[in-house]
């Protein structure tokens, strides 16, 4: 006996804020497992999250797309679309090539981060947070209000920049979360992998776009672009 599918659920995040411009993340999942994903751009998160799931439709075939006016992520939306089991075919097993992790080596974090933590508190000082202001941002964004529980350096430099792109006075209750680089890198991994691309295909393309030979020669931001230069290629194949 078959067991019905259960209601996806739409997870969206905002992943990236400058002057005139948000970068939002919508996937769909269904127990607890991503069946698909998007981002947008757009100069208001809402008009971004819009794009993401537009994007999402012109691919999965649902009945209905809400839309969240959520300005800071906002985790297990649930929606009541209904999505076929086909959408599940678009993303398929990865084919025999090589992981596309192999592009690179890993790279090795320094092993003194005074200076990091010299500009983080320079920025602290400038947004006028105390500690109690900043273990409020840091329990949103990372589960604990402590800096000293941050054991990764990504998660340190991702800290940090997001501080840097703040207005002075901005609330740590409603501040934007760090672009995360591990999730950046997994998401481009998940890219790679639709794609059917191998390492030297994915190394080709980086090149074209940005000069680099590694994806770990790439900035937060830089990442989060060639992850959406990834997107629109598969897009243009569907």
């Amino acid at each position: 006996m078959e067991h019905p599918l259960s209601e996806p659920n739409f997870n969206v995040q905002l992943l990236h804020v400058e002057a005139g411009s948000r970068v939002v993340l919508v996937q769909i999942s269904r127990d607890g497992q991503v069946i698909d994903s998007a981002l947008g751009e757009a100069s208001t998160a809402e008009a971004a999250e819009d794009r993401a799931r537009q994007r999402l439709g012109e691919h999965l075939p649902v009945a209905a797309t809400p839309t969240s006016s959520a300005l800071i992520p906002v985790r297990g939306i649930n929606a009541p679309t209904q999505v076929e089991p086909k959408a599940q075919a678009d993303h398929p097993a990865a084919p025999s090539h090589p992981p596309a992790q192999a592009i690179e080596e890993p790279p090795i974090d320094p092993d003194d981060w005074s200076s990091e933590l010299a500009r983080l508190d320079l920025q602290l000082q400038r947004l006028g947070w105390n500690r109690e202001q900043e273990a409020i941002y840091l329990d949103r964004v990372f589960g604990h209000p402590n800096r000293n529980r941050l054991t990764s350096y990504g998660d340190l430099l991702a800290y940090l920049q997001a501080l840097e792109g703040f207005d002075d006075g901005s609330d740590p209750a409603s501040a934007p979360p760090p672009l995360r680089r591990k999730e950046l890198l997994s998401q481009c991994e998940e890219l790679l992998s639709q794609l059917q691309w191998d390492p030297g295909q994915g190394r080709a393309f980086l090149e074209q776009h940005f000069a680099l030979a590694s994806r770990q020669l790439l900035s937060d931001s830089q990442l989060l672009q060639f992850n959406m230069l990834l997107e629109s290629e598969w897009l243009a194949r569907n």
